[in-house]
């Protein structure tokens, strides 16, 4: 049974209510485009946070004035800096006792996002990890696709390279289950026909600008989003591209020895 009002962040197991925590470090899933999606324990973890890693500082500036937080220490977290800036957190944290919030620009810290070397570090170190679930352009883009959402795969960020594009693609059509990847405005093209190359007839979906103000889902068989994204169509936002799996389930190799 859930507790009202209850905020972990403020307490560690086994202590008494207001006292607070050692070094704790929190993952926030961010909004992935309109600000009205977070949680308001992640609104209020970041009330009571001292330090604040984000992988832009003005974009989540933006976020924390548009909840009235203020007066909160930012220091940047992104791929070019995040190795020496982890190793730096990690040293202040065990010496000083901070909250720090880990904020991505959009869904979750670590998921195709700055944060893995930082919580592999803080691990090493004992200090304690928390993630607060929240906006994922993967999950709101499958629940929208219209597609099996029983089990499926993630895979990141799609190749730039044509060759390796088409090898992700392959084992995407050969995949039973439905996959699920994020995509470039500048590519999308590029990569829906790659698939109609390979599959016509493949049930694909192309999520554009989830939770914004010009959301739209295209749903279709390759051979049919091909045609509504051309290679000069110019196409804007951010993109989850969702795959349709397959249905088949492959035999082991034992199996078909047997």
């Amino acid at each position: 049974m859930l507790q009202e009002n209850w905020f972990p962040s403020l307490v560690t197991a086994g202590s008494s209510p207001g006292v607070m925590a050692t070094s704790r470090v929190f993952l926030i899933c961010s909004p992935i485009g309109n600000l009205g999606d977070i949680t308001y324990r992640a609104v209020e973890t970041l009330q009571s946070a001292d330090l604040i890693a984000c992988e832009d500082t003005r974009h989540s500036l933006r976020l924390l004035q548009h909840y009235d937080i203020t007066g909160k220490e930012l220091t940047s977290l992104h791929d070019r800096n995040e190795q020496r800036r982890s190793l730096q957190l990690v040293e202040r944290l065990e010496r000083e006792n901070l909250q720090l919030a880990i904020l991505s620009d959009a869904g979750s810290p670590t998921i195709s996002d700055p944060g893995y070397r930082l919580v592999s570090q803080c691990i090493e170190a004992n200090i304690p990890i928390e993630v607060l679930p929240g906006p994922s352009a993967v999950i709101t883009g499958l629940a929208g696709s219209g597609l099996p959402t029983d089990s499926f795969y993630f895979g990141g960020f799609v190749p730039v390279k044509s060759g390796r594009r088409t090898k992700t693609f392959e084992e995407a059509i050969l995949r039973r289950h439905t996959s699920v990847y994020f995509e470039s405005p500048f590519r999308i093209a590029k990569s829906v026909a790659a698939i109609a190359d390979l599959d016509p007839q493949r049930k694909i979906c192309i999520a554009r600008e989830l939770t914004k103000k010009f959301e739209t889902f295209h749903r279709g068989t390759a051979s049919d989003l091909s045609a509504e994204f051309p290679l000069e169509r110019k196409v804007k936002g951010e993109i989850t591209l969702i795959v349709s799996g397959s249905g088949r389930v492959k035999k082991s190799v034992r199996s078909e020895k047997d």
